[in-house]
């Protein structure tokens, strides 16, 4: 966590270039046998810190055309510059999968991976999965949701603690629940933060934390908020960083 609030390069705004530093040319693999399509199994739409791996590995699978796993498949990944994999290239096991262990570039943003196979003819199949990672202000939006909001904006009990969400007449909003929250503008989040429910015509049972809160982490919620939008929040035009 220290890591990545040190290395903070952005607030809100997606990636516009990647880091200098490219990831290193997987190895060619000898594949025993070639799949129709690639998809994901798990790992995509992660929540991350910059420079840090993702706590769940990316885990995708090579089927035929009829849909059944394919064992022996070469899979690559690749990634915005910064971006690592471990391993960058497998063949796929006896169930049709490849898992990697990704860590995210050191610039905050969305970013797009991609995996890919070859099917029969040599045509190259990819699938993109997308992931996020939260930079110095975003980072600490995440602690004071932790610490603050999380019981009752996310339905989800954990060993941590038991959601609150359950209990209220009118039910938060998710964080994540971009088709509802990316309508707001920034004002609007630091309105009803700040001054409660009410201050929106909204329900009193979102309470006012702007005598709890400082301005400045009631900004660091709201980036917070953008950065873990889905679908992503598209202030000033969605840019993801390149290859």
């Amino acid at each position: 966590m220290k890591r990545a609030l040190i290395a903070y390069c952005g607030i809100t705004l997606l990636l516009t270039s990647g880091c200098s530093r490219k990831s290193k040319q997987p190895p060619q693999l000898q594949a025993t046998a070639k799949g129709a399509a690639i998809v994901e199994s798990s790992g995509g739409k992660q929540i991350g810190y910059i420079g840090l791996p993702l706590d769940q590995p990316v885990v995708v699978q090579v089927n035929d055309a009829s849909g059944a796993a394919v064992a022996g498949a070469a899979v690559y990944f690749s990634g915005a510059p910064g971006v690592s994999f471990e391993p960058p290239a497998a063949l796929t096991d006896s169930s049709g999968q490849v898992t990697s262990a990704v860590s995210l570039g050191q610039q905050a943003g969305r970013y797009k991976i991609s995996a890919s196979t070859r099917d029969a003819s040599g045509k190259n199949v990819e699938i993109a999965i997308e992931e996020a990672a939260l930079g110095y202000q975003q980072t600490l939006g995440a602690q004071l949701n932790a610490q603050y909001c999380i019981r009752c904006h996310d339905p989800e009990s954990s060993p941590l603690r038991v959601s609150n969400m359950d209990n209220l007449s009118v039910k938060p909003h998710p964080f994540t629940e971009g088709e509802t929250l990316n309508k707001m503008t920034d004002a609007d989040l630091i309105a009803l933060i700040s001054h409660g429910g009410p201050a929106l015509n909204k329900s009193a049972e979102m309470p006012p934390w702007g005598y709890t809160l400082s301005k400045s982490d009631i900004a660091a919620l709201v980036a917070y908020i953008r950065a873990v939008a889905d679908p992503p929040y598209e202030a000033g035009g969605l840019v993801y960083a390149q290859k």
